[in-house]
């Protein structure tokens, strides 16, 4: 399982600004519909402010004088200012709501191709339920950040310095009096945001462990009912949920703090404005209408001011789901300086010169798991690669179609550097037929197809024919169905047969095959080997083998012992010279002569 992302993260303190900013290339598109929603969104909660106004002129004019006559004027005035702040903010909903989703739409793209391009060591290291919230959760919490929290941070600032400028212009004691609280929100705002910032970023890798587990047990639902480890499974997911929710919680107690501070403390200096308001109006030196309209004023402040550990929190959400996203999509693509365009019309066949090969996150100091190999598979030859378990050989097979890139030595197709190639044109040349059969949730045309998407029905029909997956014609809609999931909804052998198809549909030039018949029987492996041996006369060929029967399709075998190649030679001169390979092949071990080097 690939390790905790955890592990990687920042020690130094992160600026939340920074962080955003990066996710200006996105909204740059949409920054015309973002200032249009930030204008009628200010302008709606400029119309509230508004209102505190018509009813002091309501108080200290018609209710004062008894002039009913002047109050329907004032009272119609309200109306209109109630229905042009609905209008408006539905307005800003309506600007933004389709336009982000496209935003939200490209990113989700964009990270998705990179996973594409990004090399298979990065994909051995990260969990797949991690990359799966950053390309759905994190996503939508930055698409709800630029919808609703960019806006409304704006606005209620703006929103907040006029009503402030309303309320000295009614009284301006009152109004010191009322925004006295705002330096020790500040303070603890500043707080909350360092403390916030780090809980939120653990609580979304939390989430992406979950989700990791969730996707293993259902992928790997036969096994846990087989061997009855679903209790065990459940209790690695509430064991993983616990840590999740205790996280959230953690994050709600410092919202709930802050939040208890920023409403109180202007609740606090609300009151004892009112209380010095009252005392001024009985002092005549404040009118009735006046203390209204500053009471109306401050009342329509309470929203910007509750809505700020809202924001904040929300603000710090997306500045850790925008570090998330980037922290995959700056990763570095692996060079492909290659531009040759095809081979140079050399016979030279598959020529390993000096490769020696480690993982990217082997322990230091560890020996390479290929420490020299050199091998010439001719033009047109099927060299079988044996060896015991663990000794390299589906790593050695990788390095051809460079899923990884060899730590040293060369590799040539005709006598042209892999690396010269690019590697779209070097997979059309090299195709593979993993150990481990991988279908997609597409028909078995799609699958079949691709290993050559421009492969006519023909090459289809042929490339089943050669697995001997004649049971396609059986399925409900032949090579129209659907396979499910990872192609579960067939058994092993004839998704072997399916991955063994897409290997050698179109002809490739050369073939790498993992033990491509593991999972058949024995009547299946004969006509297969049988029909297999045709399309290996016109290739070249790697083939990794642990029975004879698949051994005796090549034309000579070589021998991987401790990372080198032991011993080349036919399968008949093998057993006559090489002691190791007689013991993998009977399963037995061999029996050294005395004196012999071996």
């Amino acid at each position: 399982m690939a390790e905790n992302r955890q592990a990687d993260l920042p020690t130094g303190r992160r600026s939340t600004v920074r962080s955003l900013l990066r996710l200006w290339p996105y909204a740059r598109a949409v920054r015309g519909r973002i200032a249009v929603s930030m204008a009628t969104a200010t302008l709606a909660m400029l119309s509230s402010l508004a209102v505190p106004v018509v009813l002091g002129r309501i108080v200290d004019g018609p209710l004062t004088r008894h002039d009913l006559d002047g109050l329907w004027p004032l009272v119609g005035l309200l109306l209109v200012l109630g229905l042009v702040e609905a209008g408006l903010f539905y307005c800003r909903r309506v600007v933004l709501a389709r336009p982000l989703a496209a935003v939200e739409g490209r990113m989700r793209a964009d990270l998705f191709a990179k996973l594409q391009r990004l090399p298979v060591a990065f994909h051995d290291r990260w969990g797949s339920g991690q990359l799966l919230s950053r390309a759905t959760a994190d996503l939508f919490v930055i698409r709800l950040f630029l919808a609703f929290a960019l806006v409304f941070l704006f606005v209620n600032t703006t929103t907040f310095v006029a009503g402030a400028a309303v309320m000295f212009s009614q009284d301006w004691r009152l109004a010191l009096l009322f925004l006295a609280p705002a330096l020790p929100i500040l303070l603890l705002t500043r707080r909350f945001e360092t403390d916030y910032s780090a809980a939120s970023r653990l609580a979304q890798d939390k989430n992406g462990d979950l989700a990791t587990v969730v996707e293993e047990s259902v992928l790997g639902i036969r096994i846990l009912k087989a061997f009855g480890r679903h209790r065990t499974m459940a209790e690695r997911f509430r064991a993983q949920s616990r840590g999740l929710r205790g996280t959230e919680l953690h994050k709600a107690h410092l919202l709930a703090r802050l939040s208890a501070m920023v409403v109180g403390l202007p609740e606090i200096a609300l009151g004892c404005a009112l209380a010095v308001g009252a005392y001024l109006v009985a002092q005549d030196e404040l009118s009735a209408g006046s203390l209204v309209a500053f009471l109306s004023t401050a009342l329509a402040l309470r929203w910007p001011i509750e809505s700020l550990g809202w924001l904040l929190a929300y603000t710090n959400e997306a500045a850790t789901a925008t570090d998330r996203f980037f922290e995959v999509m700056d990763e570095p693509d692996v060079a492909d300086p290659g531009t040759a365009t095809g081979l140079d019309g050399g016979k030279d066949g598959i020529r390993l010169t000096g490769v020696r090969f480690r993982y990217p996150d082997a322990p230091e100091g560890s020996p390479d798991l290929l420490t020299g190999i050199d091998l010439h598979v001719r033009s047109g030859e099927t060299m079988a690669l044996v060896g015991a378990t663990g000794s390299g050989k589906t790593t050695l097979t990788s390095l051809l179609p460079r899923l990884y890139e060899a730590t040293a030595g060369t590799i040539t197709l005709d006598g042209l550097d892999i690396r010269e190639l690019p590697r779209e044109r070097l997979r059309e040349l090299v195709s593979v037929a993993f150990e481990e059969p991988t279908l997609f949730s597409a028909t078995v045309r799609e699958n079949v197809l691709m290993g050559a998407p421009a492969a006519s029905g023909e090459e289809l029909a042929s490339a089943l024919a050669t697995a001997q997956a004649g049971f396609v014609e059986k399925l409900p809609e032949g090579v129209d169905t659907e396979v499910g999931e990872q192609g579960l909804s067939l058994s092993g052998g004839q998704r072997q047969r399916l991955a063994l198809a897409r290997a050698v549909v179109g002809g490739p030039a050369f073939l790498v095959l993992d033990d491509p018949l593991s999972a058949l029987d024995v009547h299946t492996e004969a006509l297969v080997e049988e029909a297999l041996r045709r399309v290996l006369g016109s290739t070249t060929a790697l083939v990794v083998a642990h029975r004879p029967s698949t051994v005796l399709l090549a034309d000579r075998v070589a021998v991987l012992t401790d990372g080198r190649i032991e011993a080349v030679g036919t399968h008949q001169e093998l057993l006559r010279d090489c002691p190791r390979y007689r013991e993998l092949m009977s399963g037995e071990a061999a029996l050294v002569p005395e004196g012999s080097s071996a």
